[in-house]
């Protein structure tokens, strides 16, 4: 079914995430258009939610003997952001599954309150898989991870 102004999710606020990080932006962040690249939103969000992994389970999850690997990962742009401010992300977790964790990550450039709307917002899927050499097979999200992305589950 096609998304309509009526079935559009609202533009996200600041008061939707939980958990927050702050990234710096180069000078090669920017295009030939002087907007952010598209790729570099990508980084952000992949950065905002592995950054938080390591920090809250204070492991290197890498070696943990379960895995996450990115099943979805997309972006809604709604305001151009650029060199040379600093970007705030805004983390929330949509579901935590089985297997699975579905975050939200608002990226939002300059001051602002609760009620700031995000300048873009990228949508991550991590999807647990065995680590090891062979076949990665879907497994349960570890329990240190769970405990760490608990806190982040909205709603």
């Amino acid at each position: 079914m096609p998304e309509t102004p009526e079935t559009r999710p609202a533009r996200p606020t600041r008061s939707d995430y939980v958990a927050w990080r702050t990234a710096t932006t180069r000078w090669s962040d920017d295009d030939v258009y002087g907007h952010l690249n598209n790729a570099r939103y990508f980084d952000l969000v992949d950065t905002a939610v592995n950054a938080h992994l390591a920090e809250a389970t204070g492991v290197d999850i890498r070696g943990l003997d379960a895995i996450g690997v990115v099943a979805e990962v997309s972006c809604r742009y709604f305001a151009e952001m650029g060199y040379p401010a600093d970007v705030e992300m805004g983390l929330v977790v949509d579901r935590l599954g089985s297997s699975s964790v579905v975050y939200r990550v608002g990226l939002f450039q300059g001051a602002g309150g609760p009620d700031q709307p995000a300048n873009a917002e990228g949508r991550f899927v991590h999807v647990y898989v065995t680590n090891g050499a062979g076949s990665r097979s879907v497994t349960p999200v570890p329990d240190v991870i769970r405990v760490a992305v608990a806190p982040l589950v909205r709603g």
